[in-house]
């Protein structure tokens, strides 16, 4: 496959302000971000909300809409919603803007997993906000809860109800187990979009071996009803993508994943990463899908289906 879809993680919910003055949270610099994100390449934009007053992971919709509509005034790259939220919320909490703005795509998490943070708190001695170290800290006895019944809820709110396809955030191989039941059970249905996750302490380390092995199994799940993205927490973000753009994968990249762009050196924006990875995916001989482009690759149902 020539055409790769880049996606681009503007914000997420695990890195904290005092980490990199360029991590934005208030709305226009995150629709500031993600419009810059997309004139570089981004298709897809993979968005989280922040309280514009701490940076604080929100689920709040009025922290949505604060920067939804300016990003959609500004560019047609497709919007996907996080049903992840951060790990401290409710299932509830987390579907509350997805269910409001109706996206045409949604993240969804495949499994329940340990999802630690807290050695990212040694790092700082002195902090912005006060809620950014405590947050971290414990994220040592912290489970980011995604049960098969929460994974049917949100197939069935966000993809039923309101027709938003699904990134699939698949961080291990039982991931991958689940997804297939939902596969069996008639609730997920291709063309099938899987996002494998790599780094998250809790989850697969970023190594090429895992990336090779999660390749093996989808294809062995999957058939040819799915197509792979990659996105590497940290460090790895950029080697594992060109590996992904060798295998013909699809790419992750953005702020939320990873806060540089060189090593020691911050990305100053999302736009930055984007423009990278491009870089060397056409050196590669990969042509960058255009947001119309994806949404006929992953079965969208238009922009002009949103709520906002």
């Amino acid at each position: 496959m020539s055409k790769i879809i880049i996606t681009c993680a503007v914000t997420g919910s695990i890195h904290t302000p005092t980490m990199s003055p360029y991590l934005p949270y208030k709305p226009r610099d995150i629709a500031d971000q993600a419009v810059d994100a997309a004139k570089a390449g981004a298709a897809i934009l993979h968005l989280h909300a922040r309280d514009p007053d701490n940076g604080h992971p929100s689920s709040d919709p009025a922290h949505y809409k604060a920067f939804l509509s300016d990003i959609s005034a500004r560019s047609d790259a497709v919007v996907n919603l996080t049903t992840g939220g951060s790990a401290i919320m409710s299932l509830d909490q987390r579907l509350a803007a997805p269910k409001w703005a109706e996206p045409e795509m949604c993240s969804l998490n495949m499994g329940t997993m340990n999802f630690a943070l807290y050695p990212m708190a040694a790092r700082h001695e002195a902090w912005k906000f006060d809620w950014e170290k405590p947050f971290l800290e414990n994220s040592d006895d912290l489970v980011f809860k995604n049960t098969p019944r929460d994974i049917a809820t949100v197939l069935t709110e966000m993809g039923q109800q309101r027709g938003a396809r699904f990134e699939y955030e698949c961080y291990d191989t039982g991931h991958l187990t689940m997804l297939r039941h939902f596969v069996d059970r008639g609730l997920i249905k291709a063309p099938i979009f899987l996002q494998f996750v790599f780094g998250v302490l809790g989850g697969m380390a970023a190594e090429p071996e895992n990336l090779m092995r999660m390749k093996q199994l989808a294809d062995s799940y999957f058939g040819n009803d799915y197509m792979f993205s990659v996105l590497a927490a940290g460090r790895m973000q950029i080697p594992l993508a060109i590996m992904a753009v060798h295998m013909g994968g699809h790419v992750r990249v953005g702020l939320e994943d990873n806060l540089y762009i060189a090593k020691g050196q911050l990305a100053r924006s999302n736009a930055e990463q984007v423009a990278m990875i491009r870089t060397k995916a056409e050196a590669a001989g990969r042509t960058i899908a255009t947001a119309a482009e994806a949404r006929k690759m992953l079965g969208l149902k238009g922009a002009d289906k949103v709520a906002f």
